[in-house]
């Protein structure tokens, strides 16, 4: 069994960082791409940012362009999104996906495997 699991989430103030990981552990899988979704109360989930494995291509939705930073570590399983400059819209529970596959990186039915999720609240 495959298993995303989430961390670095907390509550930070408008124009502070956070880097969030996603660790895979669990049944060796090939990973095609590993993407990052959040979901703020009462709104659906939405891109944000994506990475395909084998070439290092990312791709990142244009309200976080510029500020977050998608990123993976071989050797650790790991993916990260480094977060800049954070605003209070930015605010929403973040969650870790991984594709096996070509496909969409904005759609969430994309994906084959998520996290759990970690919250990030920023405070203006």
């Amino acid at each position: 069994q495959v298993q995303l699991v989430e961390s670095g989430g907390g509550l930070v103030q408008a124009g502070d960082s956070l880097r969030l990981s996603c660790a895979t552990s669990g049944r060796t899988f090939s990973r095609y791409a590993m993407g990052w979704f959040r979901q703020a109360p009462g709104k659906e989930r939405e891109f944000v940012a994506a990475l395909r494995w084998s070439v290092g291509m990312t791709y990142y939705a244009d309200s976080v362009k510029g500020r977050f930073t998608i990123s993976r570590d071989n050797a650790k399983n790991t993916v990260y999104l480094q977060m800049n400059s954070l605003k209070p819209e930015d605010t929403a529970a973040y969650y870790c996906a991984a594709r096996i596959k070509p496909g969409d990186n904005e759609l969430p039915r994309s994906y084959d495997y998520w996290g759990q999720g970690t919250q990030v609240t920023v405070s203006s």
